[in-house]
């Protein structure tokens, strides 16, 4: 596939620890689809990774039509315990270094990507188009339009811990004014689409590098990426402000292809952790206990230890971009 020229090759300087533990209780044998792993890509190397599962589950490994890294397993009757632990590497400076404002028109667009200009079942933008071109229609197209949507849901939409639910979609969330995470990704994916913009949703982790810790549990976070520009960019609804450090898991039509565990049976969710945050690399290795003293984001302040890991020309998650994709 073509290689797309590279606006830079920026080091990936900081390093941060990401990971989770999940527990299932079972009471038959269940399959079950785990999407939990992060792949190598422009913005983040994995150095090191450990995940498991016990008990000892035969697990199958496959990517998915979006590029995902999925997981097949049977959960047995009884705990399992699924945990991946890592420690990845990403740039020290904010994603919006990586925004260009070239939105393509749906006849220049890789057929690839054409896919992500669609309604889908929770980004339903066949059903916003009225509201989406009076809201934003006097909005220059590009780059200054995605900043407008995603300050609209921002501003319009309430983040409320724990209203997430699996039968609403945007437009649903937009009636009613608030949702998580999830629910402002959709509602910016579906906008962004209205436009013929291509824009899919996103799962990933953010740490706090260079933001305030807000004291709340640390979780997966749901964002959208559009492809402007001939490269895949990002944008937050829920945090608005372009972050320094995100490590993205899957991405997709919609939380349908970015859930951390699609379930083909009835099974109980007994535990959740997740955890995401700087480290020093010399200090911190994969499988140390999770302890938050050795954190180093969760300031206003970007905290740089001695570089001991820099971007690797014999790897190749250099800056340039499939046009597909990663």
């Amino acid at each position: 596939m073509e290689i797309l020229p590279s606006i830079h090759r920026p080091d990936l300087d900081l390093s941060v620890r990401i990971g989770c533990e999940i527990v299932y209780e079972a009471s038959v044998p269940t399959p079950a689809l785990i999407t939990i792993k992060p792949r190598q890509a422009a913005h983040q190397a994995i150095r090191q990774e450990s995940t498991t599962f016990e008990p000892i589950l035969q697990a199958t490994e496959f990517e998915d039509d979006h590029e995902n890294i999925v997981y097949r397993i049977i959960l047995q009757p009884g705990t399992n315990t699924l945990r991946y632990d890592a420690i990845a590497t990403v740039p020290g400076f904010r994603e919006d270094f990586a925004w260009v404002d070239d939105p393509y028109p749906p006849h220049l667009l890789p057929a690839s990507v054409l896919r992500y200009t669609m309604p889908s079942r929770y980004c339903d933008s066949d059903k916003l188009m009225n509201f989406a071109w009076q809201q934003f229609g006097h909005v220059p197209h590009g780059l200054a339009r995605i900043n407008a949507i995603c300050y609209w849901i921002n501003q319009n939409i309430e983040y409320r811990t724990g209203s997430g639910s699996p039968n609403i979609s945007a437009y649903d969330v937009i009636q009613r004014g608030f949702g998580v995470c999830r629910d402002l990704a959709h509602c910016a994916v579906a906008l962004c689409r209205t436009f013929n913009l291509p824009a899919r949703y996103v799962s990933g982790f953010v740490p706090d590098i260079g933001c305030i810790d807000p004291g709340t549990p640390m979780d997966f976070h749901a964002y959208l990426e559009v492809y402007m520009g001939g490269r895949w960019q990002t944008f937050d609804a829920r945090f608005l402000g372009p972050r320094t450090g995100r490590v993205r898991i899957c991405a997709g039509y919609d939380a349908v292809n970015c859930a951390f565990s699609t379930l083909y049976g009835a099974v109980n969710l007994t535990q959740f952790n997740v955890w995401s945050y700087q480290i020093d690399p010399s200090q911190v290795k994969v499988g140390d206990p999770i302890d938050l003293t050795k954190r180093l984001c969760g300031t206003d302040e970007i905290r740089r230890p001695a570089k001991t890991m820099t971007y690797n020309q014999d790897i190749n998650y250099g800056f340039g971009y499939r046009q597909d994709g990663v």
